[in-house]
């Protein structure tokens, strides 16, 4: 299972690929590599972005995303990754007869995408199996594939109230994090000295828990004062945010003991085999 979530086999030759904003991304230099044999894929990318831009797809580097993946010398380094789409128009512009099997394939890819899009409980057993494949506990899988729920369940309420878009989801999320933990997102990313990580794959229980609290109390309290807008659902995230906060001092108060932790996954010991390969 570990292996099929990292590594797509094409024509005897490894290309890797990562779950990223729920869905697949891949390497692009192992796409150059495999359509064009060439001994220098890295060069290959370079001249053909330049190549793209040339023809009118300007926006190339806003398509790429830098992910850490698996290196020939097993530690995870980053590189340029695409998803589908991308990928395709990467592809088309590679002047290679090995170009059209590829497409095959990565057309199947997007077709079981859309599967999961249309029967979502396909995503969610595939995310379990990531989970499961990278190490992590079943019951906090359980918590995370909830927390997930809770967050989805948030952002249609954004999406209905005209909150407009990724970046305002942002704002509103960090209202959030402040209140309930006394840190933005990215400050807890620093904290945890975590860098493009997803952070709530590092977060432990307690941390999953209280994140969760914020956000079904910001949901809660968004329908019930039928919030529109920014501004308003901004007042909402903040107080949403400031009843899992004060309920987290409560339990450091009693417990002695700080709920949030520099500690992360690929810290945690029983994840050293996976962090040493």
């Amino acid at each position: 299972m570990e292996e099929t979530t990292k590594i797509a086999v094409f024509k005897g030759k490894g290309i890797r690929k990562i779950i990223y904003k729920s869905e697949w991304w891949f390497s692009v230099i192992d796409v150059v590599e495999v359509l064009t044999e060439t001994d220098r894929p890295r060069k290959y990318w370079n001249d053909l972005k330049k190549k793209l831009v040339k023809e009118g797809y300007a926006e190339v580097s806003e398509k790429i995303g830098q992910l850490k993946l698996e290196a020939p010398d097993g530690k995870l380094r980053e590189t340029d990754c695409a998803n589908t789409e991308t990928i395709f128009r990467i592809i088309q512009t590679i002047p290679s007869p090995k170009a059209e099997p590829f497409k095959r394939w990565l057309a199947r890819v997007g077709y079981e995408r859309i599967q999961e899009i249309e029967d979502p409980e396909l995503a969610t057993k595939r995310t379990r199996a990531l989970y499961k494949a990278k190490g992590y506990s079943d019951d906090w899988i359980e918590k995370r594939m909830r927390g997930i729920q809770v967050r989805e369940q948030l952002t249609n309420e954004w999406k209905n109230r005209d909150v407009g878009g990724d970046r305002e989801y942002a704002i509103l999320t960090a209202e959030i994090s402040k209140a309930t933990f006394g840190m933005t997102p990215s400050q807890y990313k620093k904290f945890k000295k975590l860098k493009r990580e997803n952070l709530r794959d590092h977060m432990n229980d307690l941390e999953l828990i209280f994140s969760m609290l914020g956000e079904a109390s910001t949901t809660e309290i968004t329908r019930n004062r039928n919030t529109k807008g920014f501004t308003e659902n901004k007042t909402a995230a903040q107080k949403g945010g400031r009843i899992a906060g004060e309920a987290r001092q409560k339990l450091e108060k009693e417990s002695g003991k700080k709920v949030s932790t520099r500690k992360n996954y690929l810290t945690e010991p029983q994840n050293k085999k996976l962090i040493e390969k």
